[in-house]
């Protein structure tokens, strides 16, 4: 975990975040995957924070992210996830036809803070995340 400096203050914030596709449909995958990750890391750059580490299993999203005191926790998550959704939807229309009443996220999500004992814990895993075979649902032809 970094230390960092702002103009009067010394601070290391980092947050686990995780948030689900609406319903636990399994969509992010292949070229949505892909797309999702560049537009997350778009947004970090946009919003100033950095993702230090990313892994999607085809319902849910996991990532570690160090940001300054001056970030807002519901104001990232809004943006985040409002603006995949409607970047996703835009590129992706056949999401819609997999998603009743037009959302791609569930509206909730989970954070807790990381210290510097947990942050490689919490790093490997979503490094493992990837590697847990999930039987739910069909995935969708994208």
């Amino acid at each position: 975990m970094k230390i960092r400096k702002g103009r009067g203050y010394v601070y290391a914030i980092q947050y686990h975040l995780v948030w689900c596709v609406k319903y636990r449909k399994p969509l992010l995958y292949g070229e949505v995957e892909r797309r999702l990750k560049e537009m997350l890391k778009e947004q970090s750059e946009v919003h100033k924070f950095e993702i230090v580490e990313m892994e999607t299993d085809k319902d849910h999203i996991h990532l570690l992210i160090d940001c300054s005191p001056q970030h807002y926790l519901p104001n990232i998550m809004k943006a985040l996830k409002g603006n995949t959704a409607r970047f996703l939807f835009k590129e992706f229309p056949e999401l819609k036809k997999e998603l009743w009443g037009g959302h791609l996220w569930n509206p909730s999500y989970f954070v807790c803070t990381v210290s510097d004992r947990t942050e490689e814990q919490i790093k490997a895993y979503i490094q493992n995340q990837p590697t847990k075979k999930r039987k739910r649902g069909r995935p969708m032809g994208v």
